[in-house]
C-alpha cells in the first residue's frame, strides 16, 4: 500500500469511528499544485490514545505533541507511514522550538493557527475532495506568496527554523515572501542560532539540493540570514577575481552561477562541495601589485579546505560526508594540471573516492567562469579510453612479500610498496617478478 492509500484508509477508519479526519499540510499544497507529495499527514480530533486504539500497530513517536505514526501493516513491499496529529493549540515556546504545553482542540480552526505558513495549513477531505481553507492559503498559492499565519514574529519566535523554511519554500516554488513575513525574518535573523546545528544542516541541505539553490542563497542574503548561518559565504560578496579567468565577476557571483547549475537530483556532498569550493578566497585575496600584476589567492585551496572542515564540524556532518566535502575543496584545482601529470599521478587522481563528483564540480567551475572545458574533456577521454584494470591494477606485492625477502616491518615498507605501485602505474613494472626485483633494489639487497 502506498502512502496516499494508507492516508485515505486512516481517514476512513477515523471517520467511521465518529471522528473528523483530513489530509493536512504539505501534501494538500502539493496536490493542489499538481505535484506528487513526498509524504502524507492526517489531522484529526481523535486523541493520541484513541488513534492508537484504532491502529494498534502505530508508534507514539511524538505522542506528547499529539503525533502518532501509523504504518502499513499489510506486510507487502516497503511499509508506508503516515503521521496522524491531533488538533491542538500550542502554548508557549520558551526553547524556540517545542511548545511548552499542548492543549488538544476539537476543531481544525484552532489547529491551523499554530502552523507555519498559509500554503501549508490547508486541509483536504480525501473522500469528497473538498478543501478546507481557514487562513487564505489557496489565494496565496494562486498569487505565489509565502505568508506566515497570523503575526509573523509570533510564528518565528515559536520555531526559528521557520525563517529558513520560508526561504526554502519561496525558492522551491519561485514564490515571493510576503512583506510582513520578510520584515519579521530580517528582524529575527540573529536568533536563528537558537536552532540546533543538525536541524540547520538539514534545512540548508534541502536548500542546496531541491533544484533552486541559487535563488535560495540569494534570499538568504536578502533576508540577512546568510551572514548568521554562513558568514564565510557572505564574505564572498565584492571579492574581485582576475577577469581573464573569471569574466563573470566576484567570488559570490561565481558561486551563485555554480549553484544554479547543480544537477537535480544532486548529492549532499557535491552540493556542499560546490558551495564551499572557493571559501578560502576572501581571506587570501591579494590585490594586483606593480605593472602587469593581477589579483591573487595564494594558498586559497589549503585555507579553504581547513575552513570547509570547520564548517562541516560546526553543522555536525558525518565523518564520511566531511571527508568527501573537504576532498572536493582540496582537489578542485588539480584538473588544470591533468594533461601534464605522469600516468601514475593521473591514475591516482581519478581514483579519488566518488571521482564523478570531482569531475562535475570541475565542469561547473569552468562553465561558470572562463568556459574552457579542455581539461574536463581530457580527463573524460582518459577515463573512457583507459581500461579499469590499468587505473586500479591489482597490487603486485604485499607486506608479506617483503617479509619473505628478509625485510623487517617498518617505515621503509610503505616507501618500497609505493615505489612498486608507482612503477606499475607508469607501466615500467607489470609482473610479480619485476616487482620483486624492484623491491630488492629499493631495499639495497
Amino acid at each position: 500500500m502506498d502512502a496516499r492509500a494508507l492516508a485515505e484508509r486512516i481517514c476512513r477508519t477515523l471517520r467511521e469511528a465518529g471522528h473528523q479526519a483530513y489530509f493536512v499540510g504539505g501534501c494538500v499544497r502539493d496536490i493542489l499544485l499538481g505535484r506528487e507529495p513526498a509524504d502524507y499527514d492526517v489531522a484529526t480530533d481523535a486523541t493520541p490514545d484513541r488513534v492508537q486504539q484504532l491502529f494498534p500497530r502505530s508508534l507514539a513517536v511524538g505522542a506528547q505533541f499529539g503525533v502518532i505514526v501509523v504504518s502499513d501493516d499489510s506486510g507487502a513491499g516497503e511499509s508506508a507511514q503516515v503521521e496522524v496529529a491531533t488538533f491542538r493549540s500550542d502554548i508557549g515556546y520558551s526553547d524556540g522550538r517545542h511548545p511548552d504545553r499542548v492543549v488538544y482542540a476539537t476543531s481544525p480552526e484552532e489547529d491551523v493557527k499554530r502552523r507555519d505558513f498559509t500554503i501549508n495549513a490547508l486541509l483536504l477531505d480525501p473522500e469528497t475532495k473538498e478543501v478546507l481553507d481557514l487562513v487564505g492559503g489557496r489565494d496565496d498559492l494562486r498569487a505565489g506568496i509565502i505568508r506566515a499565519i497570523g503575526r509573523p514574529e509570533d510564528r518565528f519566535r515559536e520555531d526559528k527554523l521557520r525563517m529558513v523554511r520560508a526561504v526554502r519554500f519561496a525558492a522551491r516554488f519561485r514564490y515571493a515572501i510576503h512583506s510582513a513575513t520578510f520584515s519579521a525574518i530580517t528582524k529575527l535573523a540573529p536568533e536563528v542560532h537558537q536552532v540546533s546545528a543538525e536541524r540547520l544542516r538539514e534545512e540548508l541541505t534541502k536548500l542546496l539540493t531541491e533544484g533552486a539553490a541559487r535563488r535560495a542563497f540569494e534570499l538568504l542574503d536578502e533576508t540577512r540570514l546568510l551572514p548568521e548561518l554562513l558568514p564565510e559565504i557572505a564574505r564572498m560578496k565584492g571579492v574581485e577575481q582576475p577577469p581573464q579567468f573569471h569574466p563573470e565577476g566576484d567570488v559570490w557571483t561565481h558561486t551563485l552561477l555554480m549553484l544554479e547549475g547543480l544537477p537535480k537530483p544532486c548529492s549532499i556532498t557535491l552540493a556542499w562541495g560546490v558551495l564551499l569550493h572557493d571559501v578560502g578566497k576572501p581571506p587570501t585575496f591579494t590585490p594586483p601589485s606593480g605593472p602587469g600584476g593581477r589579483i591573487r589567492f595564494d594558498e586559497h585551496v589549503e585555507v579553504g579546505t581547513r575552513m570547509a572542515e570547520e564548517i562541516c564540524r560546526r553543522f555536525r556532518f558525518s565523518n564520511d560526508d566531511t571527508e568527501q566535502i573537504t576532498s572536493l575543496v582540496a582537489n578542485h584545482l588539480r584538473f588544470k594540471d591533468a594533461p601534464q601529470m605522469k600516468p601514475s599521478t593521473l591514475k591516482r587522481f581519478v581514483r579519488l573516492d566518488r571521482f564523478d563528483e570531482h569531475l562535475e564540480l570541475h565542469r561547473l567551475d569552468c562553465s561558470s567562469s572562463h568556459r574552457n572545458l579542455e581539461n574536463y574533456e581530457f580527463v573524460r577521454r582518459f577515463l573512457a579510453e583507459t581500461p579499469p584494470e590499468q587505473v586500479r591494477p591489482p597490487r603486485l606485492l604485499s607486506g608479506d612479500d617483503l617479509i619473505s625477502l628478509g625485510l623487517r616491518p617498518g617505515p621503509g615498507f610503505r616507501a618500497i610498496l609505493e615505489a612498486v605501485d608507482e612503477a606499475q602505474l607508469n607501466g615500467r613494472t607489470s609482473t610479480r617478478e619485476e616487482a620483486l626485483q624492484l623491491a630488492r633494489q629499493s631495499a639495497g639487497i
